[in-house]
């Protein structure tokens, strides 16, 4: 289900901006509408037409989780509909991440590459 909610948020948010980036400068570009007021602070690394790559550093997410005392459902509610969100958005922007602030890492990290001519 909540992969499901990830994907049609997605398609909604592409069909308002032209059914979806060209490449991953124009994905970047929705990264604000997550940052704002203060929900996270990102360190950003690399950023061209076919990567992305940024930390979060911190996550007011997280912090929400752990206050209410549900970290370990956290997770399946907010970052199992990241990867999601990419492929609704565009099925060829593909999203790794190896650890999380709600698994007890300093940050997480997020690194995104666009699948171009029938890459696997």
């Amino acid at each position: 289900m909540i992969a499901l909610i990830g994907r049609t948020a997605a398609l909604a948010v592409a069909a308002r901006c032209g059914g979806g980036p060209v490449d991953l400068l124009s994905f970047a570009a929705l990264l604000p509408q997550w940052q704002q007021d203060g929900a996270l602070e990102i360190e950003f690394l690399e950023q061209t037409a076919e990567r992305f790559d940024f930390n979060v550093t911190r996550c007011r997410y997280a912090e929400m989780y752990a206050e209410i005392g549900v970290e370990e459902i956290g997770g399946l509610l907010s970052y199992n509909r990241d990867g999601e969100f990419c492929r609704g958005y565009d099925p060829d922007i593909q999203l790794t991440r190896t650890q999380t602030i709600m698994d007890g890492a300093t940050h997480c990290d997020f690194r995104h590459v666009r699948k171009t001519g029938g890459e696997e």
